[in-house]
């Protein structure tokens, strides 16, 4: 769902439609994450969803929010599984709870998301498109008015919201049964053995999301300022000396991605890719260090550097902690023109990501 703000203030986000392999396990559970709209915006999500394993209809929730709370919402989903094209559809049928500090209305979410799997890991990545919510009578409007984006989930085991009674873990509600002895003969009196009832643990209660005080809304994105330009690393006339840090030596560094640029000033955001869970990183630029221990969120750490005709760069993304979560993963979205690209990382404690930069002048 998303937040219609009026007088061109920030809108929100919310929605579903999966696209899996036919080999994928099911779907149901939870998957959080954060979707990014096409005005590079970010807000987080999570999924409650359901499948029916006969049938392959999805049913479920979705929640869309940021951590300041300035804006909230809830909404039910339906959809179902095209057999024929491996693509699950799901829809929002409408909003259940909003809290808004901007006010507005709301807008419904249709997903179109692809099922991956990285090792004990499972991710759903796509796009959504979203149309202005009508309460009653007819939906004039069409899929697309209220924009699109990019989605991207991990499958996780715990909610930061309620979980849904389908979802929840099923306890067993029989009383325990003592066992007694035979009788013995009269002249020895029987004897009992004490029993120790069964009990089952007791049923963990569900924390309601606590609403946090209204904040000043921030600006469009939390920005990194380290800026690194080839002017800034080294000295017209001279030539760099560049001496390679210890850690770009004991590692593997092991090439993601080669880009290749028409434009040569070039803008990159790393965000946290799926749960937030504490990952921290150092970028090295040309094996000189540009970003140092920066903990990756939501938000999106920033940085600019610039390049000339022929020439290539390499960003290096060392591992500084493995999160909670290993191993090391982030989001690269780059951006040079009108080029754009998304490069997802995964780093460790005996691996580093290598991602090249190529610049070709246009002809």
């Amino acid at each position: 769902m998303r937040f219609l703000i009026k007088n061109g203030l920030l809108a929100v986000l919310f929605i579903g439609a999966f696209h899996f392999s036919s080999h994928s396990q099911s779907v149901t559970g939870i998957w959080r994450g954060y979707f990014i709209a096409d005005n590079g915006y970010q807000y987080r999500l999570e999924f409650q969803v359901i499948q029916n394993d006969k049938t392959f209809a999805v049913s479920g929730v979705s929640y869309s929010w940021q951590d300041d709370i300035r804006f909230y919402g809830k909404a039910t989903m339906t959809g179902n599984y095209m057999k024929t094209s491996n693509n699950f559809r799901i829809r929002e049928i409408k909003t259940v709870e909003v809290k808004s500090y901007t006010g507005g209305g709301t807008c419904i979410m249709n997903y179109d998301l692809q099922y991956s799997r990285s090792g004990n890991e499972e991710f759903l990545e796509g796009t959504y498109l979203g149309k202005q919510e009508v309460r009653e009578g007819p939906n004039p409007y069409e899929w697309g008015d209220c924009g699109g984006g990019k989605v991207f989930l991990r499958k996780v085991t715990t909610s930061e919201f309620y979980i849904e009674p389908a979802l929840r873990p099923k306890t067993n509600t029989k009383p325990p049964v003592a066992k007694t002895n035979p009788q013995k003969p009269a002249n020895k009196p029987a004897v009992k053995k004490p029993v120790t009832p069964k009990t089952n643990p007791p049923a963990v209660k569900e924390k309601p999301p606590v609403a946090k005080k209204p904040v000043t809304p921030p600006t469009k994105v939390d920005v990194d300022t380290s800026i690194a330009k080839k002017s800034e690393i080294t000295k017209p006339g001279t030539k760099p000396v560049v001496i390679t840090p210890s850690v770009l030596k004991t590692r593997e560094n092991k090439l993601a991605q080669t880009l290749v640029l028409n434009d040569p000033k070039v803008v990159v955001r790393l965000y946290d890719n799926g749960e937030i869970d504490d990952d921290t990183i150092s970028v090295f630029l040309n094996k000189q260090l540009v970003l140092s221990k920066k903990r990756l969120s939501a938000s999106p750490i920033e940085l600019k550097f610039e390049m000339e005709d022929g020439e290539d760069q390499e960003l290096t993304m060392v591992a500084e902690n493995l999160g909670r979560i290993p191993p090391n993963t982030s989001l690269m979205i780059v951006e040079a023109g009108d080029q754009r690209f998304q490069v997802r990382i995964t780093s460790s404690e005996q691996n580093n990501a290598v991602v090249r930069f190529k610049y070709q002048k246009p002809k």
